[in-house]
């Protein structure tokens, strides 16, 4: 919690400049400015305009905060830093996109890189459609709020389902696909999976605390919003849990069938050595520079090769006698 004197502003400041960078969106007295990729501009104007605590303007433009939820009761608004994963194509993994947030009586305000596709898609809808705009902010800063951070966890749960068709994937094609290219796609999704886990976990207090905590310029019930919004992340989290179990289990049973099948080929390759054993002792007998028993009758050769056989099949029939075969 933060609290903090500032001296009134008689002329208010006028906007940064950057208008690709910038939305803002007015419905019933409410205003939301949508900030992508925020600079130095960005925070002065904030700074002069809403009085916000530096620290907190500090943490706008230092990348990759933890996820935190700071109040600050003299001027009135809450500031979070939250977490949502982006996907990455090129890598085959989740990557951390961090979104700032303040919300006061009548703004909110979110700053964040661009890369969260659902909130820029909200902004748009927002910005075209009187209708959307009506229906998230005719209820007040603190619906607006919750629309937004609902908005970036239901698109958690997009991206969960994509990992579930990968592991449904893996597990249909385990026994029958090469065993290097099984175990690769179970590495990615692997490691997808514990990026996941380090992205979400770290909102789940965050989000409880909104939900705990009455503030009454926000004009919503926070056990109804916010509360939804936890029990929301709890079932992400608990997707999640899930899949890793699935995964970890996938990765027993792959290690497994490889051990199976190196043992396999082990087998045949030692059954073979064992039966080529005493055909090679015979012919290194044979092959001795010293008189031998008959060698040289015509059917010498023969009779060896014969023993020989004889020797490998009898091998051969105890080893299926005994089941190793």
């Amino acid at each position: 919690m933060i609290a903090r004197k500032h001296r009134p502003n008689t002329k208010l400041p006028s906007p940064p400049t950057h208008q690709t960078e910038q939305q803002r969106i007015e419905h019933g007295g409410l205003i939301w400015l949508d900030f992508v990729r925020p600079g130095d501009d960005e925070v002065t104007f904030l700074s002069e305009r809403y009085h916000f605590h530096p620290l907190h303007l500090k943490d706008v433009l230092s990348r990759l905060q933890r996820p935190q939820i700071d109040d600050d009761q003299e001027r009135e608004y809450v500031f979070l830093v939250l977490h949502f994963p982006v996907f990455d194509a090129n890598r085959r993994i989740s990557v951390v996109s961090e979104i700032d947030i303040f919300a006061g009586r009548d703004y909110i305000i979110t700053l964040h890189d661009g890369r969260l596709k659902p909130l820029s898609r909200l902004v748009s809808s927002s910005t075209s459609s009187e209708q959307v705009r009506a229906k998230i902010m005719s209820r007040g800063s603190g619906y607006l709020l919750y629309r937004i951070i609902n908005t970036l966890i239901n698109e958690c749960f997009r991206m969960l389902y994509r990992v579930d068709a990968n592991v449904d994937r893996i597990e249909d094609g385990i026994f029958n696909r090469n065993v290097q290219e099984t175990v690769q796609e179970l590495s990615f999704v692997r490691h997808d999976i514990i990026t996941l886990r380090r992205i979400i976990r770290p909102n789940i207090p965050v989000v409880r605390s909104l939900e705990l905590r009455e503030r009454a310029f926000l004009h919503v019930d926070e056990d109804v919003y916010f509360g939804d919004l936890t029990d929301s992340l709890a079932k992400v989290w608990d997707m999640l849990e899930e899949q890793n179990e699935i995964v970890v289990s996938l990765n027993a049973t792959l290690d497994s069938l490889t051990s199976h099948r190196i043992n396999e080929v082990m087998k045949i390759f030692t059954l073979i050595s064992v039966i080529l054993l005493p055909m090679t002792l015979v012919a290194s007998i044979l092959g001795m520079n010293v008189p031998l028993p008959f060698q040289d009758e015509p059917w010498a050769l023969p009779f060896s090769l014969v023993v020989m056989v004889i020797l490998a099949l009898g091998m051969y029939i105890y080893f299926r006698y005994r089941g190793w075969v």
